[in-house]
């Protein structure tokens, strides 16, 4: 792509990154993050866990196997996508579009030829910060400072009526209740075995209920756990119900469901390298990570049992909830590109909906 346009990325302190554009030409402002992944952009940017954000990537190339949309996890919710270098001429024999064309058709504008190294060591220093991305740098910072990502957002990303996918022989009937999901999540499920019908955001325990599934599971979302005071009282009525798995918001809202409290992580985990152990066995794994809160295990219950543990930093990964028939984790055991070191997740509630 020759003579492409000045962009610039300008951070909420008045940092001014030049670079140039690709994608849409819109400008647009969110919450700057950073993820680690060396592979899985596609997948990164059609995760609606992302939304309301800025993602950059630290990998220095980007675009090179083009846009698959068969890897797709789900609506793309970005506000803005930042790299290195991003490749124009892919070079995949599943590429079916460049990556370019794909922001383009999104609305998401791109920046490139930026120094994403500067920029990650800026945040992880600092903390998130709210940028933008525009074709002039602005004089008044202040729409950048004030921004916040919308505390109706699982509104934008949530599916807008139920939907069922089925495998070859149905054992198992599970609902799926939608921050967010990414697809694989229904992928994992169903090739085990199970008929999932994934529902709205905002579906009533009595509603799940009288579905009569044999399990019940919680996705990935965007966002603070804690504005959704509404889903979070359901799922504090189906605890205990059906067995009940979480992952990422999921992990959050069941444990508010249970009385604990969620914060703030100054810079969050993103990327597919963040190692986490069990304490129950005492095996670390790779995982897969996208989130900006955690689980605050000080207020856990007496019935609640933190499962896991980030291996870096010692917050709370997983909980279990033998009471009530429910664990949840902060990772993604069904994460596409990878690593898949925690797919077992899925057999542990396979099982768990066998035991009921």
């Amino acid at each position: 792509m020759k003579n492409r346009k000045k962009a610039y990325l300008v951070l909420a302190d008045g940092t001014v990154f030049e670079g140039k554009r690709f994608g849409s030409e819109a400008d647009s402002i969110g919450e700057l993050v950073f993820t680690t992944g060396m592979t899985g952009y596609i997948e990164t940017l059609t995760d609606p866990s992302y939304g309301g954000q800025i993602v950059m990537q630290t990998f220095p190339l980007i675009g090179n196997y083009g846009i698959i949309p068969e890897d797709f996890e789900g609506a793309s919710a970005l506000r803005g996508y930042a790299v290195r270098e991003y490749c124009a001429t892919p070079s995949n024999f599943r590429c079916e579009k460049t990556l370019d064309e794909y922001l383009k058709e999104n609305n998401i504008p791109g920046i490139s030829g930026i120094d994403t190294r500067e920029i990650t060591r800026k945040i992880r220093e600092y903390g998130v910060i709210n940028a933008g991305i525009f074709a002039e740098v602005p004089d008044d910072l202040s729409e950048i400072q004030n921004y916040t990502v919308s505390h109706d957002i699982l509104s934008e990303v949530s599916c807008g009526a139920s939907s069922e996918k089925k495998p070859e022989e149905e054992k198992y009937h599970v609902v799926l209740m939608d921050f967010g999901a990414k697809n694989n999540i229904s992928e994992e499920l169903k090739k085990r075995g199970c008929r999932v019908t994934t529902v709205p955001f905002d579906t009533s325990a009595k509603e799940i209920l009288a579905m009569n599934p044999d399990g019940i599971m919680l996705s990935n979302g965007p966002g603070d756990p804690a504005d959704n005071t509404g889903v979070i009282a359901e799922i504090a009525k189906l605890l205990g119900r059906k067995p009940m798995f979480g992952i990422c918001l999921g992990h959050q809202m069941a444990a508010l469901a249970a009385g604990a409290k969620t914060y703030k992580l100054k810079y969050g985990h993103r990327g597919a390298n963040q190692p986490v152990t069990d304490t129950v066995t005492g095996k670390t794994y790779i995982t897969t990570q996208n989130h900006g809160y955690a689980v605050d295990s000080k207020t856990l219950p007496p019935f609640a049992k933190e499962r896991f543990l980030n291996t870096n930093d010692g917050t709370c990964e997983g909980v279990d909830y033998p009471e009530h028939n429910c664990f949840t984790v902060q990772f993604h055991p069904e994460a596409c590109a990878g690593p898949k070191d925690t797919g077992f997740l899925f057999d542990r509630f396979i099982s768990m909906m066998k035991e009921d």
